[in-house]
Formats: structure tokens, sequence, C-alpha cells
């Protein structure tokens, strides 16, 4: 099994991810499979665990807005949606941006936009807080099995090949959280 770490363990899981490893992690609803977004090997790694296609890129969560700030084109954004985008954060609240150039390209796949979430789930935003920035965030599950709820389930899936899991709780939402389009406003994922 992939090394554990507990919530008193984060700076030891955050070390492991800065190292390029790949990390399972509560979120609101699901486990979370993460690793540092400017780090391709790691990320390259991560789809293969997922055996998921890249061009379909990954979402990034943080614990704050000044983690994801830097991946938006705020000239292309009105302040009117981010005045919405701030009022939903922190919270299970995923939005699509128009992506700046500091959003790497294996990062969003072949979309032109990048997915962020600033997350209110507790675990979820310390491990960004201890790791110091955006990390990854996509379902812990090999693609097209169901999403893993328990670090028992994220085991049966992945086992040696992962390189950690922190244990902790999740957030108590039934399903992951929905996805909107940041300048539209139209539900990507509800």
């Amino acid at each position: 099994m992939a090394r554990s770490f507990t919530l008193s363990q984060l700076d030891d899981a955050a070390a492991l991810l800065r190292g390029g490893g790949v990390l399972a992690y509560p979120t609101e609803a699901v486990y979370g499979l993460g690793c540092d977004p400017h780090d391709r090997q790691a990320l390259e790694r991560l789809f293969a665990l997922k055996q998921r296609p890249s061009t379909q890129g990954v979402l990034l969560i943080a614990a704050d807005f000044a983690q994801v700030e830097r991946y938006i084109d705020l000239d292309a954004v009105s302040p009117d949606v981010l005045a919405q985008v701030h009022a939903s954060w922190p919270g299970p609240n995923t939005w699509i941006f128009p992506r700046s150039a500091a959003v790497p390209a294996w990062v969003a796949g072949t979309h032109a936009g990048i997915a962020l979430r600033v997350t209110a789930h507790p675990p979820a935003a310390a491990l960004c807080k201890a790791f110091g920035g955006a990390l990854v965030s996509t379902s812990a599950n090999p693609h097209g099995s169901p999403p893993a709820r328990s670090a028992a389930t994220v085991a049966t899936y992945f086992g040696e090949a992962l390189d950690g899991l922190l244990d902790a709780p999740l957030g108590g939402l039934e399903r992951p959280t929905a996805i909107r389009d940041a300048l539209t406003g139209a539900i990507i994922r509800s």
C-alpha cells in the first residue's frame, strides 16, 4: 500500500508532492488524486494511474484565491463575474475560467479554459496550505470506475502504484462539486 499520512503529517505529505509524488486525498465528496500542477512527469504518472487520456485535463484545487489567481486571465473576466465567484468561495464550487499563460499545457489538456476551486473542506485546504499552492485534483479512480469514497477503495484501486494517501474524512457531499463556466454561468457538471 502507498505511504499513509494523517492530518498531523501534512508537511510530510506536502514534501511528497513537492518531490514529484502522486497523493490521494479527501475532498468534499470523494477522494481525489493530486500532484504538483507544474510537474509534468507527476501529472503523466497520475494520468497513467487513472488510465485516462491526458487530453481531458484536470482541475486545480486551492486553499484561497491567491493560490489560483495567477492561473486566470483576469483581463478576460469582468469584476461582476469575479464578485460572483468570490461569493461562492471557499466552497464546493468549481469554475472554469479563461486560462492565463501560467497554466501548464499539460494541466488543461485540449481545453481553452482552466477549472479551479477554492475549497472549504478543511483537510484539502490544509494540504494546499502545507504544499504552498494549488494542487491537481481529479477523482481517485481508474477511468470509468466509481470515484473512491474511502481510503480502502483508494488502496484497492491503486495499491503500491500510488505514492501516498492522506487518510482523513471526506466533506460530506453526496456528489462531486458542480462545475460552471465563469463567463456564461452555464453548468458543465451538476
